[in-house]
Formats: C-alpha cells, sequence, structure tokens
C-alpha cells in the first residue's frame, strides 16, 4: 500500500498489525477518500445496508477476531453506530469507530454544513462518552500518536474507540511508521502477592470451591490458563449468560450456565452453597445475576477482573487478572477428588414428529443439530434465554449481548462472525421483533457470498414483553420472512410449522452450504421456553416477596 507514513495510510497500516482484515460500514461524502484507499489497501471493505449493521458486524467480528472496525460518515452515519457502539463498551467489544468529518478549511466562520449537528465537535463529544479513548486527527503533527494511543487503548481495555478524520487530512503527512504492539499493564508486584497468599488460603481451606469463567478469559485470550488451573485443582467451574460458549461445555469439570433463579435450580443450588467462590473476568449484570435472583456470598468470593481485583472485602485495585491467573497457577494448589457434580442432562437426539414446533422442542431439535462446525448467534429475548441450555461443545461458538441486550444483533453479527471465522457458519437464532431490525442485512451477506442459517421465531410481535405488560405495541407487521431469499435472489427460505418439516429444513440447510438459509418457525403467541418460564416465576416470587414485607 502506498503513503503508509500519512494519516490514513498510516491508520490503515496499523488496524493491518493488529490483525484486523475486514472493515464494515457505509459511504457517504465525509468518508469517500478513505474509503478509496480502504478498498486500494489489503483490506476488505463490507459496506452494509445500514450503518447499525456495520456497527454489529464489527461488534461480532471483534469477539471472535480480536478487534474489528466500523468506518461511517459524519453524524447521519456516526450516530447510527451510537447505540452498537455503546454495547462494544458495556460487554468489552474492542471495536475502533472511523468517522469521517468536514474538513478544517470547511470549518471556517462556522457554515451549516450539511450533517453538521450543533457544533463541529458534537459527534466526537458523544462518542468520548461510549468509548474508552477518542481522537479527532486534526492536528497532524501527533497523528500518528494519536492512532497508536487510541488503538493501544482498544487492546487493552478490550472497549471500543473512536478516531475522527478530517476529509482534507487524509493525505497529511504524520511521521515514521511503528512497528511494535503496546505491553499489557502490569500488576503491583506487593499487592499481588498478597492477595495471592488470600486467595491461595481460602481455596485451600474450602471444601466445596466453585470458579466461574467470565467474558473476560476469551477477551484477553486466556481460556488455556484457565482451563489448566481447574484441571489442575479439580475446581469445578460455570459460565455466565455472557460468557456461555468460550469454554467446551462438554468438559467433566463444566457444571453449565449459572443466572440465579432463571437457570438450572440444581446448578444454582451448587453455586450457591459453595464456601469459596472463584470469580475470573465476569461481570456479575442482571442477567449473569438471574435478574437478581442470584445469592452469592461476597464474604467468600475471590474475584479478579482486567480492571483489578477484590478477595472478600479486600480491594486490590492494582491487581490485573491476567496476573492473579497466572499467579494461582504456580501456587501448587492442592489436587481435590471428584466431586459429586449437579448431573447435566443428557442431549437426546431429536425425534421430529407432526406436531405444531414448541419453542421447547425447537431447541431439543438445535441442541442435536450444532456441531463443531457452528456458531450460534441469539438475540435477546426467547432466543437467548433458551440458548442458555444448548450444550456447545467448542470455544467461541456462542454470541449473544447477553448484558446489553440489544435486539436486532444476531443478522449483521453473523456477517462478522463468519468473515472472522470462516471455518465456521453461523447459526442464527431470532425473534420477529429482532429480524425487522436488521434482516435486511442477509442482503449483504448474500452478496458477499456468507452462507448463516437463520431461524426467525415468528410469534407475532415481542413475544416476552407480553408476559409483562401486554396491549397492541407489542404487536409487529406480519412479514412473509420464508419468501425474503427470492427478494434478495439468493438462499432458500422454509415456512416451518411442524417438528418433521424444520428436521428437514435444517437437514437440507446444511447439505447447502453454499447459500443462506432463513427458516421462518411459526409458533403459538403464548408458548415460552423452560428458561422464561424460570424468569417470570421467580420474579413472580420476588414481587410476593416484596408485597408482604410491605406490609
Amino acid at each position: 500500500m502506498k503513503c503508509e507514513n500519512n494519516v490514513s495510510g498510516y491508520l490503515i497500516r496499523r488496524l493491518i498489525d493488529y490483525g484486523v482484515g475486514h472493515v464494515f460500514g457505509v459511504p457517504g461524502d465525509y468518508i469517500l477518500d478513505f474509503y478509496r484507499q480502504l478498498e486500494e489497501s489489503p483490506l476488505q471493505l463490507i459496506n452494509t445496508s445500514d450503518e447499525q449493521g456495520a456497527g454489529f458486524a464489527a461488534d461480532a467480528y471483534a469477539r471472535l477476531n480480536g478487534l474489528g472496525v466500523v468506518c461511517v460518515t459524519y453524524c447521519v452515519g456516526g450516530l447510527k453506530i451510537a447505540n452498537t457502539t455503546a454495547q462494544a463498551f458495556a460487554e468489552k467489544s474492542p471495536v475502533v469507530v472511523i468517522s469521517g468529518a468536514p474538513g478544517l478549511n470547511e470549518r471556517r466562520r462556522n457554515p451549516l454544513l450539511h450533517h453538521k449537528i450543533r457544533d463541529f465537535d458534537t459527534q466526537l463529544r458523544i462518542f468520548r462518552q461510549l468509548t474508552v479513548a477518542a481522537t479527532d486527527l486534526s492536528e497532524t503533527d501527533n497523528g500518528c500518536q494519536e492512532i497508536d494511543r487510541v488503538l493501544a487503548a482498544a487492546v487493552r481495555y478490550k472497549r471500543p474507540v473512536y478516531i475522527e478524520l478530517p476529509r482534507d487530512l487524509n493525505a497529511s503527512a504524520c511521521g515514521p511508521l511503528q512497528t511494535s504492539l503496546p505491553d499489557p499493564p502490569e500488576s503491583d508486584g506487593e499487592a499481588l502477592g498478597e492477595a495471592l497468599d488470600e486467595a491461595r488460603r481460602m481455596l485451600g481451606e474450602a471444601r466445596q470451591p466453585v470458579a466461574i469463567a467470565g467474558i473476560e478469559l476469551q477477551r484477553f485470550g486466556l481460556e488455556k490458563q484457565f482451563l489448566e488451573l481447574v484441571e489442575g485443582s479439580g475446581i469445578p467451574f460455570a459460565a455466565t449468560a455472557l460468557s456461555k460458549g468460550g469454554l467446551s461445555e462438554d468438559h467433566p469439570l463444566y457444571l453449565g450456565v449459572y443466572e440465579g433463579a432463571v437457570g438450572d435450580d440444581s446448578i444454582r443450588r451448587y453455586v450457591e452453597e459453595s464456601d469459596c467462590l472463584l470469580l475470573l473476568g465476569a461481570f456479575m449484570t442482571d442477567v449473569n445475576l438471574g435478574i437478581f435472583t442470584a445469592d452469592l456470598n461476597r464474604a467468600l468470593s475471590i474475584s479478579a477482573s482486567s480492571e483489578g481485583s477484590a478477595i472478600a472485602f479486600h480491594q486490590y485495585p492494582e491487581v490485573f487478572l491476567a496476573d492473579l491467573l497466572h499467579g494461582l497457577l504456580t501456587a501448587d494448589l492442592p489436587r481435590r477428588p471428584p466431586a459429586s457434580l449437579p448431573g447435566r442432562p443428557a442431549s437426546a437426539s431429536f425425534i421430529p414428529g407432526d406436531d405444531p414446533v414448541s419453542i421447547k422442542r425447537l431447541f431439543q431439535c438445535l441442541d442435536s443439530f450444532i456441531d463443531s462446525q457452528t456458531t450460534v448467534l441469539a438475540d435477546p429475548g426467547e432466543a437467548m434465554f433458551s440458548a442458555a441450555d444448548l450444550t456447545i461443545c467448542h470455544p467461541a461458538a456462542f454470541l449473544c449481548p447477553a448484558y446489553y441486550t440489544s435486539m436486532g444483533f444476531a443478522v449483521p453479527g453473523a456477517i462478522g462472525a463468519q468473515l472472522a471465522r470462516p471455518d465456521l457458519r453461523p447459526l442464527v437464532v431470532t425473534g420477529d421483533g429482532a429480524f425487522q431490525m436488521t434482516g435486511m442485512e442477509l442482503a449483504t451477506a448474500a452478496r458477499f457470498g456468507l452462507t448463516p442459517i437463520v431461524i426467525v421465531l415468528n410469534n407475532r410481535g415481542y413475544g416476552t414483553e407480553r408476559p409483562m405488560t401486554d396491549g397492541a405495541f407489542n404487536d409487529i407487521p406480519g412479514w412473509r420472512y420464508s419468501r425474503l431469499p427470492e427478494v434478495f435472489g439468493s438462499g432458500r427460505g422454509y415456512e416451518i410449522r411442524t417438528e418433521k418439516e424444520l428436521d428437514r429444513a435444517l437437514q437440507e440447510a446444511r447439505h447447502n452450504d453454499r447459500e443462506l438459509a432463513l427458516i421462518e418457525v411459526h409458533l403459538d403467541q403464548d408458548d415460552h421456553s423452560p428458561a422464561f418460564e424460570r424468569l417470570t416465576e421467580a420474579l413472580g416470587k420476588r414481587v410476593r416477596q416484596s408485597n408482604n414485607t410491605e406490609r
């Protein structure tokens, strides 16, 4: 690529250094010159139907690749991805947001240029609230240093960053090319030693320790070290809703997904009866805690993340996850004899009948369908709740925004997932409401030769909201989803009402691996998954207890 010592060339070169191969976005006049340079570079430009689709695709790509990039124009494009950037921040997904902007020469006398809102830095100020680092590259003398600073922050914190590129500075010189990547921060040595002493003592004295494998293990590439720790010590482990699929779920020490009263009751009891909880890289969000139905004793907990650690009530803000995990690996913890763990239900072969498809039977079918070449993407709602009971037997094969829970992630996410991991075929499970938000990105998938299998749960509206408060606001327009491949001019659609039709469609989609498949599954409007029923029962119990207390 030419001109690596100018602003845009340097930025492209550094993205390649970080392992980026694709850039997602929608073009606009303030970013067109940079798009031309992207097209001439080794990076592949994936222009989507809408900016939000590009943002979700970059998010999924980042979760599997280590860094993702979305590139849009000023304000009308940038503000469309405010939501996807917020999700990436909340769930620690390292997405680089690149936005074009009016040139500095165009801003003289403060004219009313198109796309401008209040001031020329309005979008920059907004994205400072949604990212871990932001820059506008208006001072090209330090442009290279600013690019390095924000990219290093994305990798260090696993959170999104923002780069605003005035269009008249693309070709400006910015200094020599840097070749080294930043070193990760190190923990304070004395604090780490004290934390390890305390952690070793608690784990050594515990009768029933349990580890919680959080999402940061996957974000920071620490899965192997975690498995060495639990296998060497014999400590069983559970996942959270957000970290599901980060480790193989057929491991003999794996308990299942812990999510308070929403999850399996035997798993909940085993975790909550533990006398030493080792929480590594876990976000204890309301969803991960079963909408606060969890009962975890902080006094018995060892918690470590990329932002600091805590052991019982002692805080160690300068002791980081990677160092504490490494220290525990070398701590010579006692090997525990095999424990009697809660029995996980075995994945039974799905034998289809002529009955109408229910959500429970649908996910039993999917549990027997997914294999080592599948990555599952689930949208919030019934898809997310039900997917917690799926067995994912290979790592990095389940993506779901289980904390921020933005609907519309899964379909465009499949684009990013398949480009990041072409060895895995995406299986998307989405509600009809979420599909109507971003489902047209299947046209993008078809254009670039991608082959997701998309299952649309057609229950004619926002099914998870109806039991809470129902009304016409939960209804959505009725689409003939199975006919959409005809609109795209690619792929095959299936309209499903019975179990045998579902099984046949999935098998055909698996064998036809050269094009996408859209499987529309008609469901009863009042049908709910066992996981969702556990959630509503737990919430109802909390409400009744609260009412009795108030009386």
